[in-house]
């Protein structure tokens, strides 16, 4: 195999800096309460890797690498107790691996798969299956969350009918706030109507 060579400044292009890194933007919604956005997002999250190209996704927005064939990472950051709803991905694997911490993830429509995952645990969920984590321990979790598979916008994914029905139970008329990002409430084993 013949090799190539990449200078600093090229290899300065593939590394992200943990300091530098800033919640993504979709987070940052004055109009959606912090206990309604806790249904839907990690409390943090961090884009490390994204795709690159003329993908427009969410996870791209200020990720200092882009473009690692096909996979996108982030870090998940969650207070004690807090963590997204059951959702699922049409597409694409996402691999959680516990940084700091413990977690508990679980999955199937009624979140009754359970496990509980300590620091350097992995998970790899497929694709059609709803999951959900939260941070089951007394101080901030960290989780590094790799999803492949293919395109992680928001056409694949699919938040579980459960998680609409507590933002309604938050405020109404968030859930559409999230709807209106392009997240959909129907992934379930029964067919939507």
């Amino acid at each position: 195999m013949k090799t190539i060579e990449i200078t600093p400044d090229e290899m300065e292009s593939r590394i992200s800096r943990y300091g530098a890194l800033k919640p993504l933007p979709i987070q940052q919604d004055p109009e959606i309460p912090q206990e309604a956005a806790d249904v839907v997002y990690a409390r943090k999250l961090l884009s490390v890797i994204g795709l690159g190209g003329d993908v427009d996704t969410p996870i791209n927005t200020g990720a200092p690498i882009v473009d690692a064939a096909g996979m996108t990472m982030t870090i998940a950051v969650c207070p004690p107790g807090q963590g997204p709803s059951l959702h699922a991905h049409l597409q694409t694997y996402e691999t959680f691996t516990v940084l700091k911490g413990r977690f508990e993830v679980t999955w199937n429509d009624d979140g009754g798969g359970r496990v509980e995952l300590e620091a350097f645990d992995t998970i790899s969920v497929p694709p059609r299956v709803n999951r959900a984590f939260r941070n089951i321990g007394e101080d901030e979790g960290v989780l590094q969350v790799l999803i492949t598979g293919g395109v992680h916008d928001m056409t694949d994914i699919d938040l579980a009918p459960s998680s609409a029905v507590k933002l309604d139970a938050i405020k109404p008329g968030v859930r559409e706030k999230f709807e209106a990002k392009g997240l959909t409430f129907t992934a379930s084993r029964e067919e939507a109507a």
